[in-house]
């Protein structure tokens, strides 16, 4: 896992042909809007959280992020432990992202 300024993010992700950009944050937080193109998994699902990571695909590159950087550190870690080799965590969250915003 690694952790990444929001400018090294955004840069990484934006020359990264093998990405996939993960929301960990809950239905609720969706509502403030989201980055582009991200999937969203709630990490309060817990079990069921689990199992969504294991589905994904390990060759990818995933950018993961949540509110404020905490709970996306966390899935990075769990990433790592079932075989995800490259999740890279987006520091301050979505509360200090600058980039492009979708709105709900």
């Amino acid at each position: 896992m690694a952790d990444l300024s929001q400018e090294e993010w955004a840069s990484q992700l934006e020359n990264d042909d093998n990405a996939f950009v993960l929301d960990v944050r809950t239905p609720e937080e969706l509502e403030e809007g989201f980055i582009p193109a991200a999937t969203n998994i709630d990490i309060y699902l817990g079990q069921d959280f689990l199992n969504e990571i294991e589905k994904l695909d390990k060759s990818k590159n995933y950018y993961v992020y949540c509110r404020s950087g905490n709970r996306s550190a966390q899935a990075c870690a769990i990433m790592n432990s079932v075989g995800i080799e490259n999740a890279y965590n987006l520091e301050g969250g979505f509360m200090n992202w600058e980039g492009e915003v979708v709105e709900s």
